[in-house]
């Protein structure tokens, strides 16, 4: 399978093909960086601009015919309905699968991300009742500040404010939080034994589903 990763961070492109590795059950996971966009995609505008070459790389992978899945990397899914429409292979957006995987059972779910951009929250809403979860979606709690200038500082200081918008969101009442943004997936493996309920890593999410099917279409 192929892992878009839509912003231009080829150490975040690593990490998150790495990690997805893990949960492919063997199938090999080739990760593709989108050139020419922000190394950190924080608001609609970002997500917007990097839709045409997510479309275009994953356009190109689906020639090969190894290829059985694509996954897009970045928790907005830029491109997700432009590129399944183009390819004729599975598909597969981190957002989506971590609000199914979220949502399991009918539990009440919400997000901890870095991105407070409103355009990006109101994004996240929208797809829960779009997937039809509305009513278990507890809303998201985003890290205070500069995005781009957390993800820069140690992975200590990362993983502490990560940790507070992940407690602020159990008080809202949810019993699953996503971990809202594919550079975040180390982050939350980290933080995961601070916490009781689960922490939803969508790069996991879609690696397993995108895994799933292609063990079904064999």
């Amino acid at each position: 399978m192929v892992l878009i990763n839509p912003n231009s961070n080829a150490g975040t492109t690593l990490s998150m093909t790495d990690i997805a590795s893990t949960a492919t059950g063997g199938i090999k996971v080739e990760g593709k960086s989108n050139e020419g966009v922000p190394p950190l995609l924080t608001t609609p505008k970002d997500l917007a601009d990097a839709l045409p070459g997510v479309v275009r790389i994953g356009a190109e992978a689906a020639r090969d015919p190894k290829v059985g899945a694509i996954i897009v990397s970045a928790f907005g899914d830029p491109g997700l309905p432009e590129l399944r429409a183009k390819v004729g292979v599975p598909v597969f957006g981190i957002r989506e699968q971590a609000f199914h995987e979220a949502a399991k059972g009918g539990r009440p779910f919400g997000i901890a991300t870095t991105t407070p951009d409103p355009g990006l929250l109101e994004g996240f809403r929208q797809t829960a009742v779009a997937l039809g979860y509305g009513a278990q979606f507890r809303g998201t709690r985003a890290t205070p500040g500069d995005p781009n200038a957390l993800m820069k500082k140690s992975p200590e200081e990362l993983d502490a404010a990560l940790a507070e918008a992940v407690r602020a969101s159990a008080a809202d009442g949810a019993k699953a939080v996503i971990i809202g943004g594919g550079p975040l997936t180390a982050s939350a493996l980290r933080l995961q034994p601070q916490f009781d309920i689960p922490l939803v890593v969508p790069v996991i999410a879609a690696a397993q589903a995108a895994a799933d099917s292609i063990r079904k279409g064999r």
